[in-house]
């Protein structure tokens, strides 16, 4: 049994906190450590962080001196990790208990080193909005004209992370990994099962359209290199597909 890496950036939602962190004690897979990434230097609550660190000896704090948003705080992550695979969960989602195991499980089997799930789509209160399907396999063609990836639903081998990290990207971070794995060659394979759920939270940066739309065109003319007429037209094609699956996921 080999040891999970998990990766949890932490900004202001102590409310969904705990629960996400349950969820992964909760594995029928307990080969795992969890490391928080505490990125809201001004927060004061440390009875909370406290808390946290007694729930499991497997759970790793790290605390941010500035605040460098979700990615970079996944890259001291990924630097503090110990483990041969990878797994990342944001602090509102939700991961059902046999996911690692389920997953694990499917990835060694096949020789896979990324592999992502479907998921569903839940609203503050934990009740279901709808389901959104993975498709079984990603190459990189497909990945420039849609992001069909559940960041909370990877999970990758950490060897395929020696020369690539989450860029400095407000939103679309994890996008931008993705091309970049894709496009060195690495497969990308899903597990058609719904094994976590993603917490749609209103204000929240990821509902932000002129951020997202900024962010979009920033993923193809400066981390793919594309040129401003291509750059344009993939931002366009994005969004197509993007408002395609709100309407009828």
């Amino acid at each position: 049994m080999n040891l999970v890496s998990v990766i949890i950036p932490f900004y202001k939602k102590h409310q969904f906190l705990k629960r996400a962190i349950e969820s992964v004690l909760n594995q029928t897979y307990q080969k795992f450590e969890i490391i928080i990434i505490h990125d809201d230097p001004e927060d004061n609550n440390f009875e909370l962080i406290e808390e946290i660190k007694k729930k499991d000896r497997r759970i790793l704090i790290s605390r941010n001196k500035k605040n460098i948003g979700a990615g970079l705080s996944r890259n001291v992550g990924i630097d503090m990790s110990s483990g041969k695979y990878i797994a990342f969960l944001d602090a509102d989602d939700i991961w059902y208990k046999d996911k690692l195991s389920n997953q694990i499980k499917f990835m060694e089997k096949n020789n896979f080193e990324f592999s992502h799930t479907s998921y569903e789509i839940i609203d503050l209160f934990e009740k279901k909005i709808s389901n959104r399907i993975a498709p079984p396999k990603l190459d990189y063609n497909q990945l420039v004209k849609s992001c069909d990836i559940g960041l909370s639903s990877v999970i990758l081998e950490k060897r395929i992370l020696k020369n690539f990290r989450f860029p400095s990207l407000k939103t679309k971070e994890d996008f931008v990994l993705w091309l970049l794995l894709a496009r060195s060659g690495i497969r990308i394979y899903s597990l058609p099962q719904i094994l976590m759920k993603w917490r749609k939270t209103r204000n929240s940066l990821s509902d932000n359209v002129y951020q997202k739309i900024s962010d979009g065109y920033k993923v193809y003319k400066y981390h793919l290199n594309f040129n401003f007429l291509l750059s344009l037209k993939c931002l366009f094609v994005l969004s197509v597909n993007f408002l395609f699956k709100k309407i009828f996921s």
